[in-house]
């Protein structure tokens, strides 16, 4: 991990991230002062994962507030807010700092901050919720498998998913990781990857599709990921791939587990099936020149795992065991 760095930060008035795009290669922190350059950022990856960008809504706001006002303000916040559709945690973020518009650019700013401080503080929370949970699932030395990237790059500092393999790690309690690559852009293997190596954590990189058949083999004791949207009903969005883990650890008779912060819980979506699924389009898919020329593709970022096959989701607040009924 970026050992002192946070994922996102206010900088001397600015935005400024690490650029996800240039890992694992290059560590390049990019300094947003406008806008548009924080939702081009937001668009392109340069920061993602839900928490990560509910932080950069709120501080993209407390950003506009220093440069506009009136109308240019108003419709900078909705550009902010609707940058990408999926992730509750963006628009909740934006509209969050927007509320404290009319006590000034000054109110703005320090309700951002806030925004900022209570991802840090839940995904130590998290850490040792998840922690515990999984123990009492699985027993001593558990094997992950996760989906995506859910460590620090994905919030500010720690992670949501990955803060209970790092946690497990710390405690000796960790009997490895399996992280997939996540296509079409490889978040696990380019980050997850980078981030288990950085904490000194054994891990294993594998295809998407063999996570099923791992768990069948028995190779992995529990599931793990994030959610980008956890409905009133217990159903949860998150990264394309992973409805098929979740089908696979029913199979397989293992825990599936999804850990987010209660800012990623949306009681105002009654279901998945409510959810507005973004589509990133064809190019991401194929422009890595495997395909025939003239093939198109679709390509959903996110997928929705229902609330019947989720054993827990585990919160900066509390553990709900959706497996025995508990309800959100």
């Amino acid at each position: 991990m970026l050992a002192g760095v946070r994922t996102i930060d206010w900088v001397d008035g600015a935005v400024e991230i690490v650029d996800q795009t240039a890992l694992p290669g290059t560590t390049r922190i990019l300094r947003l002062s406008t806008v548009d350059e924080l939702v081009s950022a937001v668009r392109r990856l340069a920061v993602r994962g839900a928490p990560a960008i509910g932080v950069a809504g709120a501080l993209g706001v407390a950003l506009a507030a220093r440069l506009h006002d009136g109308e240019e303000l108003a419709h900078a916040v909705h550009l902010i807010e609707t940058a990408r559709p999926t992730a509750v945690n963006l628009a909740r973020g934006a509209r969050r700092v927007a509320a404290r518009l009319p006590e000034g650019p000054d109110a703005a700013l320090a309700e951002a901050l806030a925004v900022r401080d209570e991802e840090i503080a839940s995904s130590a929370a998290m850490a040792r919720l998840g922690a515990d949970l999984v123990t009492s699932l699985c027993g001593p030395r558990p094997r992950l498998l996760t989906h995506c990237n859910t460590g620090a790059l994905a919030t500010v500092v720690g992670g949501t998913a990955l803060s209970v393999a790092f946690e497990l790690h710390g405690r000796g309690a960790l009997g490895g990781v399996v992280a997939s690559e996540t296509r079409p852009l490889l978040q696990g293997a380019r980050l997850t990857a980078w981030e288990l190596g950085q904490a000194g954590i054994g891990y294993r990189i594998a295809v998407d599709g063999a996570g099923p058949f791992l768990m069948a083999r028995g190779e992995v004791d529990a599931v793990i990921v994030g959610a980008d949207r956890i409905c009133a009903n217990g159903d949860v969005v998150n990264k394309v791939g992973t409805y098929a883990h979740a089908l696979g650890a029913r199979a397989a008779g293992i825990p599936f587990v999804a850990v987010a912060p209660e800012s990623t819980v949306d009681m105002d979506t009654p279901s998945g099936a409510a959810v507005e699924i973004e589509d990133r389009g064809a190019a991401e898919v194929l422009s890595y020149g495997w395909a025939p020329e003239g093939a198109d593709a679709v390509n959903p970022a996110f997928d929705v795992t229902p609330a019947a096959l989720v054993t827990a989701i585990v919160t900066d607040q509390r553990v709900v065991r959706l497996d025995r009924g508990e309800k959100l």
